[in-house]
């Protein structure tokens, strides 16, 4: 049975809806919804419209151990149990499908995603592609032809990352943790200068203690594994943006570009806006480049 609700979001997505969209903003791994803050202050300062989602176990929902805080208690950290080993892909769904909703009643709905981010945009455009009017990957997984995160991982493309130095701050094992618990407290002058060469190279010294500062200790540990891939027939009929980070050291540029390449030999028909943006990894989101791209794509 349709609700009156379904039909009203789905006759706007058939015939075009004139309303300003809404941008739908997805964050990466161990991040925070506010990472998109600055972006969003700036966009909204312009006239646009945008909301960024804390999925679940973020955010205001996040779970700091008390072996985290300090003093940090590393034997204890390792062992800590963490309610969101619990949480996969599917809930991470779920939260955004119920956002996207409740944003479409408002006119069209573009959502994005960063990084781990890009995952759950795919899963949520193969869900609800009717009412999204693009999606957007910034320096984000884009699943395609292979299945999960972890599968491209082990690609040629992926064999310059840098993320080795930033898994050297992991305090236990994945696999028996159910979360990958990242200490990024850590006073070892060496993990620090390693999560900044691959996540934030052009950062100042000050600016990476801010960033190790926002981000959580705590992600689910099945999100890499999970299945992730854009659907044809669903997912592939959504146009979409694909935001180059030329400078990421996390997610190669020349993954970033095979992401693309399937893509748009998935849907030959529906091909990728491509943008880039000299950028480390984690931006900042809020650069001048990333500001007018938004601006654009909120205001076609």
């Amino acid at each position: 049975m349709t609700t009156n609700y379904e039909a009203e979001t789905t006759a706007a997505a058939d015939h075009g809806d004139r309303r300003p969209p809404t941008l739908v903003f997805i964050h990466g791994t161990n991040a925070p919804s506010w990472m998109w803050s600055g972006l969003i202050n700036e966009l909204t300062l312009r006239g646009h419209r945008g909301v960024s989602v804390d999925l679940p176990g973020h955010g205001h929902e996040a779970f700091i151990p008390r072996a985290y805080q300090a003093p940090q208690d590393l034997e204890a950290l390792a062992t800590e149990p963490s309610p969101n080993a619990k949480f996969t892909l599917d809930d991470y769904v779920e939260r955004t499908v119920e956002v996207v909703r409740r944003a479409r009643r408002h006119g069209p709905v573009i959502l994005v995603g960063a990084s781990q981010g890009g995952v759950t945009v795919s899963r949520v455009g193969n869900a609800i592609p009717d009412l999204l009017d693009r999606v957007v990957y910034v320096a984000a997984y884009c699943c395609v032809d292979l299945p999960s995160i972890t599968a491209y991982q082990t690609t040629p493309e992926n064999s310059d990352t840098l993320l080795p130095l930033v898994t050297q701050a992991l305090v236990a094992d994945p696999a028996v943790l159910g979360v990958s618990r990242v200490n990024w407290r850590t006073a070892d002058p060496s993990v620090i200068a390693g999560i900044k060469e691959c996540l934030a190279g052009d950062f100042t010294d000050e600016a990476v203690t801010r960033l190790l500062h926002d981000l959580e200790p705590d992600e689910p540990a099945g999100i890499p594994l999970a299945e992730a891939r854009g659907e044809a027939q669903t997912w592939g009929r959504i146009p979409r943006t694909y935001v180059r980070f030329t400078l990421d050291r996390l997610i190669p540029p020349a993954l970033q570009d095979r992401f693309i390449d399937e893509a748009d030999r998935l849907t030959p028909d529906n091909l990728t806006d491509v943008r880039s943006v000299a950028a480390p990894h984690v931006g900042p989101f809020d650069r001048p480049e990333l500001v007018e791209i938004f601006s654009e794509l909120a205001g076609r």
